[in-house]
């Protein structure tokens, strides 16, 4: 690995992390020596970087500090295209502008030399498939994870049985050719998964729920990795 890429490395591996990483960590996943690691911080704190390390704790990069726009690696420039390209092939209307638009931007900021990697991308994401339209405007649904807002749906269960409920949406997954809204469900008293395609009617209300949405997708996760997976299925489509 090129050093300026070690570095940069380093940089994003203290960005992402919640506690302090300590020398051994840091070495272990650049692949290199500690004593390179403690070179590597040295080097950054001298051209001015905000970190702090404590003997036997680890270093911190102090909030707030920012990368510069431009220092994307090869591998970083193809993840991003392939996930656009995904994006692009499954996305809702919204995603898919936003995913275009995405490539469009990194082509403009990326250096000369990286630009092929955008232009002329080696990764391939696979083709559309056919996907049901949704029956409600996804985008407003992801603005109410984002703001916590509840939303009243009718919905219509894989038997027919239709059912008027109050969600509370925390995410939205995206598969090849069905869309999820993860939820707690009012009815319910229950995490649910519903199919966008078989919401009836969709009411965007001005109430908020009270649960911080990370508190109630960590509570989702934790039920979900604990399920039987011969029964997950059962709360899929409710």
């Amino acid at each position: 690995m090129r050093r300026a890429d070690r570095l940069f490395q380093v940089i994003q591996i203290l960005r992402g992390a919640r506690a302090p990483v300590t020398a051994r960590h840091l070495a272990d996943e650049v692949e290199t020596s500690v004593r390179t690691i403690y070179r590597d911080i040295a080097d950054l704190l001298a051209q001015g970087l905000p970190i702090r390390g404590e003997a036997g704790v680890g270093y911190v990069l102090e909030p707030g500090y920012d990368m510069p726009p431009l220092m994307l690696t090869a591998n970083e420039i193809e993840a991003a295209v392939l996930g656009a390209q995904w994006v692009a092939a499954r996305g809702d209307p919204a995603l898919v502008r936003g995913a275009r638009d995405l490539v469009a931007k990194i082509n403009v900021v990326v250096p000369e030399h990286l630009r092929p990697m955008v232009l002329d991308s080696p990764v391939m994401a696979p083709g559309p498939m056919p996907l049901t339209p949704d029956a409600l405007d996804m985008e407003h649904v992801r603005t109410s994870v984002r703001t916590r807002g509840k939303i009243r749906i009718g919905y219509r269960n894989e038997n027919g049985k239709d059912t008027d409920r109050v969600i509370w949406p925390i995410g939205v997954a995206y598969f090849d050719a069905v869309r999820l809204i993860v939820a707690w469900c009012e009815l319910r008293q229950a995490f649910r998964h519903f199919r966008t395609d078989r919401v009836i009617s969709a009411e965007f209300l001005d109430e908020t729920y009270p649960t911080p949405t990370r508190t109630l997708r960590a509570a989702w996760y934790k039920e979900h990795e604990a399920q039987d997976p011969a029964k997950a299925k059962d709360k899929l489509y409710p």
